[in-house]
């Protein structure tokens, strides 16, 4: 199909990539002319790195909390704002390369599918082997293809789709991209995920604690989710409950019974970080509980 002209841009967001950035920029920029940055208050020159680019930068106001979905939405309102005629935009993060056969596989599914809101394709790790985390991040993005439940934070959007449903939800710390593709799923639309390369990623998570911050961010997520639509979502629910009820000193002599469980589906590595992970997730649920009586802002729980 023939590629129509300036009708897609990209919206970038980062906090202290560095070097990550400047690779994600280089691959933005090969396909797209219409690219907004967005920071989130970083100190390693992120935002001059991406003027040298000559690319806008948006800058988000710390009194505010930072979230990733703040972040985006932020770039989308600039980048439509620069260019009103948008009419797909590429969410990247800026931890990822943009594979260079993306683009117009992405593009094709959108314009021959009118209900399909958001496509996504294969996310790969850099650098699986540099560690067990790595590696463990390299098998979460081996996910199914085909009509799924939900996106992630790379995704190729109609942009009606995405005005239609008022963006992601900014005061969300995690788990934007379901909460989104839900209220999407709501009004109608597909998300799509292609059996098509679509971003390199770098994890950089090489030590124990990183594992254990991203672990805790997902179980906050979990419990935010559940609190949201739980109801809609009884899937979530369950999820809740699994991490509260096996994360109990009761249940860990039967840790191997779940371990033998999850060993069957994908392997050791995978069924550790699932047990193993039961902890982390129900401290960030449980944080996410506290938050919530105290009705304080979000914060971000980063890995990095």
């Amino acid at each position: 199909m023939t590629d129509e002209p300036s009708i897609r841009g990209a919206v970038v967001i980062g906090r202290n990539e560095g070097e990550r950035l400047r690779i994600s920029l280089q691959s933005i920029k090969r396909d797209f002319e219409r690219v907004v940055y967005v920071d989130s208050d970083s100190n390693d020159g992120s935002v001059e790195l991406a003027r040298s680019f000559d690319v806008p930068v948006v800058e988000l106001d710390r009194r505010q909390p930072l979230t990733a979905a703040r972040a985006r939405n932020a770039g989308a309102a600039e980048l439509l704002r620069l260019f009103p005629s948008t009419d797909f935009i590429q969410f990247i993060d800026g931890d990822c390369e943009i594979e260079s056969s993306w683009l117009g596989t992405g593009l094709s599914h959108l314009r021959s599918h009118s209900d399909v809101a958001a496509v996504c394709g294969r996310r790969r790790e850099r650098y699986p082997r540099a560690s067990l985390f790595n590696r463990l991040c390299d098998l979460e993005w081996d996910t199914p293809i085909g009509d799924v439940q939900s996106c992630g934070g790379d995704v190729l959007m109609r942009t009606t789709a995405f005005q239609q449903v008022g963006g992601f939800k900014p005061t969300l710390i995690a788990g934007e991209e379901p909460d989104l593709c839900f209220r999407l799923r709501q009004a109608g639309w597909r998300i799509v995920r292609l059996d098509a390369a679509m971003t390199i990623h770098d994890a950089a998570i090489f030590h124990l604690r990183q594992w254990w911050q991203r672990a805790k961010r997902s179980g906050y997520a979990d419990m935010e989710a559940n609190a949201c639509r739980g109801r809609s979502e009884p899937h979530l629910r369950r999820r809740v409950m699994s991490n509260f009820v096996w994360s109990l000193p009761p249940a860990w002599p039967l840790w191997p019974v779940l371990w033998l469980r999850c060993y069957t589906r994908r392997g050791a590595l995978y069924a550790t970080h699932i047990v193993a992970g039961k902890l982390p997730h129900a401290i960030g649920q449980f944080e996410y509980w506290r938050r919530s009586r105290r009705s304080g802002a979000p914060t971000l729980i980063e890995y990095k």
